[in-house]
């Protein structure tokens, strides 16, 4: 009997009583939810009555293992009657996933008779899902061959974007030089491409999956969030351009362009594959946003195909010039104009470092760039020396005494700079930015959940410094007079995710409709129960202002 209970031994039973999570009918009268699925994420749904003490914190832990990512973020959006969490899946997990099962915890209680931390709970997945961001991710779902399909226009179309235009123009001098050698040459030379494009794309893609499968919250075009990496490539871009100026001659085997020996040659080739691969992937993403995100929820075989293709698509044009003489019959012949064009074309690999200067600037500070043009300077100092004393007409002693000096200025000053990159982000980035007639808010779900609740349409615009699309939407679609008077006149909140660095609770969102690039832009109406509306990644007035007429 209950007299018989030790008194100094109740208070830990009754303790530990209560922290036993809740089954089914000590809870079902207070709370309700329901569960939904996306490509990258489980939601569950918690409503309850009104006036009903909601938790400030939800966890959510599953049943059955290998089904979530234990150790990425959960994403809480609070509500006056309930909450809205958003849990990232497991990319590789392959069972079957007809319901959800397992425990919710809060650090308060529940509401309930007596103070509980856990509940039991299992739900079957809504068909139709009820919430709009659910709905929209999965309404951006495709097949395995459609991702097969864009990945491989995708590639395709990385050859006329802008940020690929400086290695596109070497590889165009490599085409005039390499198509009228025997078929043999050109050949090895369209593999040796080929296998570079395709390698990178491994790494890249092999990289990206093992972090997210280890709890780590990516996206596609993560290296570019990291000032080491920025540093490290805008040095590579640097000695490029120098070496098309003719400061210091290296042959092909650094981009590719030059004469030197058939073996530099296929090596140069290869680099070229390689470079254009690292400067394209920030690209990718408007024309294959979906395919991407799709890849990413796969298997990883699935996704290294849907990556291959990619590579495959990229290398395409390159690999078809150079092994089908009656195009090849086409391209100019060698001389004196080469050369002309060789140095134009250093300008516009600076005109990438400028660019990659500024993102760092936006990653880090003005400080970070001072760093990067003191090392670009020593760069150059390296380059200077080995074009001066490192050529033939110097003895064997000086020369290979100038090789390992500029060697090391040049090895030495970027590692040192790279290595102690400064990976704050700058400030700036968490202040409201004005454009125009418009005010930029920076992101947080919080903000977005308040003004949804509230009734005001809610424009995000997704983006990032170096993704060059974003910024051509942003000054061509949403910098247009019409479309910000539109935006007034609408009293749409308009709110910036910033993706420039790495952000878990903007990757998150973006998981949540399926993604895990940029650019991405949604609109919400304001009205309750009504799903966003996902604007396309190329945006121009008149698709902003078709939409906003919709509200």
């Amino acid at each position: 009997t209950r007299s018989e209970i030790d008194p100094e031994n109740h208070a830990l039973i009754s303790a530990a009583r209560d922290a036993l999570p809740a089954q089914n009918h000590a809870w079902k009268d207070n709370w309700s939810f329901l569960a939904e699925k996306t490509a990258d994420s489980l939601i569950i749904i918690g409503g309850t009555k009104a006036g009903a003490t909601i938790p400030d914190s939800v966890l959510f832990f599953p049943e059955e293992k290998g089904l979530i990512e234990n150790a990425a973020p959960q994403v809480l959006t609070l509500a006056e009657d309930g909450f809205r969490l958003a849990i990232p899946r497991n990319s590789l997990f392959t069972g079957s996933l007809d319901s959800l099962s397992g425990l919710l915890v809060v650090e308060g209680d529940w509401n309930l008779d007596h103070a509980t931390h856990a509940i039991r709970f299992m739900s079957q997945f809504d068909n139709v899902p009820t919430s709009g961001v659910a709905t929209a991710a999965a309404g951006g779902s495709i097949s395995f061959w459609e991702a097969l399909l864009f990945a491989f226009i995708g590639g395709l179309i990385l050859n006329l974007m802008p940020c690929v235009l400086p290695v596109l123009s070497i590889k165009i001098l490599g085409f005039v030089q390499q198509a009228h050698h025997d078929r043999k040459d050109t050949f090895l030379h369209s593999l040796s491409f080929l296998i570079g494009v395709l390698i990178s794309f491994w790494v890249l893609a092999g990289a990206l999956l093992l972090l997210r499968a280890g709890g780590e919250h990516l996206g596609w075009g993560f290296q570019l969030q990291s000032p080491a990496f920025l540093i490290i490539l805008a040095a590579l871009m640097f000695l490029m351009g120098l070496n098309l100026f003719g400061v210091f001659e290296v042959g092909a085997s650094l981009t590719g362009v030059g004469g030197g020996s058939r073996r530099s040659g296929m090596l140069g080739s290869f680099i070229s594959g390689i470079t254009a691969t690292v400067v394209a992937t920030p690209c990718t993403a408007p024309f294959m946003g979906s395919a991407l995100g799709f890849s990413l929820t796969q298997p990883p075989l699935v996704s290294l195909a849907i990556f291959t293709m990619l590579g495959a698509g990229m290398a395409a044009p390159f690999v078809l010039v150079t092994n089908v003489p009656a195009l090849v019959r086409f391209l100019p012949k060698p001389g004196r104009w080469m050369e002309t064009l060789k140095q134009f074309m250093g300008f516009l690999l600076m005109a990438t470092v400028v660019w990659l200067a500024w993102v760092l600037g936006i990653q880090g500070g003005s400080d970070l760039v001072v760093w990067l043009l003191g090392a670009l300077l020593i760069v150059a100092i390296g380059a200077w020396i080995l074009g001066r004393w490192g050529g033939l007409a110097s003895g064997t002693a000086v020369r290979y005494t100038a090789k390992l000096v500029s060697t090391a200025l040049i090895i030495g000053v970027v590692a040192f700079t790279a290595l102690n990159a400064d990976v704050a982000s700058n400030s700036a980035a968490d202040q409201a930015l004005v454009d125009g007639k418009l005010t930029w808010e920076p992101y947080s779900s919080d903000r977005v959940a308040g003004l949804r609740s509230s009734g005001q349409p809610v424009l995000i615009d997704f983006t990032a410094a170096w993704c060059l699309s974003c910024k051509v939407n942003e000054r061509v679609a949403f910098g247009a007079d019409e479309v910000q008077a539109k935006l007034i006149e609408k009293n749409v909140a308009t709110i910036k995710a910033d993706w420039t660095n790495r952000s878990d609770e903007i990757t998150a969102a973006l998981a949540e409709f399926g993604r895990n690039s940029v650019p991405l832009y949604v609109l919400y109406s304001g009205e309750d129960g009504r799903e966003p509306l996902v604007l396309p990644e190329i945006l121009t007035p008149r698709i902003v202002l078709d939409a906003l007429e919709k509200i």
